[in-house]
């Protein structure tokens, strides 16, 4: 995977991704990672992956925050560029997500969001 990922405003995540949240749900926080996206909404965690060359294919998986057995944060270093984020779905023994952020994005906000979801 190549690239991290940074901040998306919410605006645009909800022109754009509106049309997936059902009746009550909300976008709260969102992340590009080159063509890819990670919406964190009030319900579960949408990750949305643009696939082939041309990117006419989609993805939209959607992990319910309450089948989220763990998670990590690996903050950047001084030669590390960005930071990690990995989550463990159920009884999975390697992470099922793994995503990189730039140094842009605060990662213990994205850890704050997700523990408020997970806990």
């Amino acid at each position: 995977m190549m690239g991290n990922a940074g901040a998306v405003d919410q605006d645009s995540l909800i022109k754009k991704f509106g049309q997936l949240l059902i009746e009550g749900e909300e976008i709260e926080i969102g992340f590009k990672l080159i063509r890819d996206t990670i919406i964190f909404t009030s319900k579960r965690l949408i990750l949305v992956d643009i696939q082939g060359i041309t990117g006419g294919k989609v993805e939209y998986k959607s992990i319910v925050y309450k089948t989220i057995s763990r998670f990590s944060i690996e903050t950047a270093g001084t030669f590390d560029l960005d930071a990690e984020l990995k989550i463990w779905i159920s009884s999975e023994s390697a992470p099922s997500v793994k995503k990189q952020f730039n140094k842009s994005v605060n990662v213990y906000e994205v850890q704050k969001v997700l523990a408020s979801h997970v806990l």
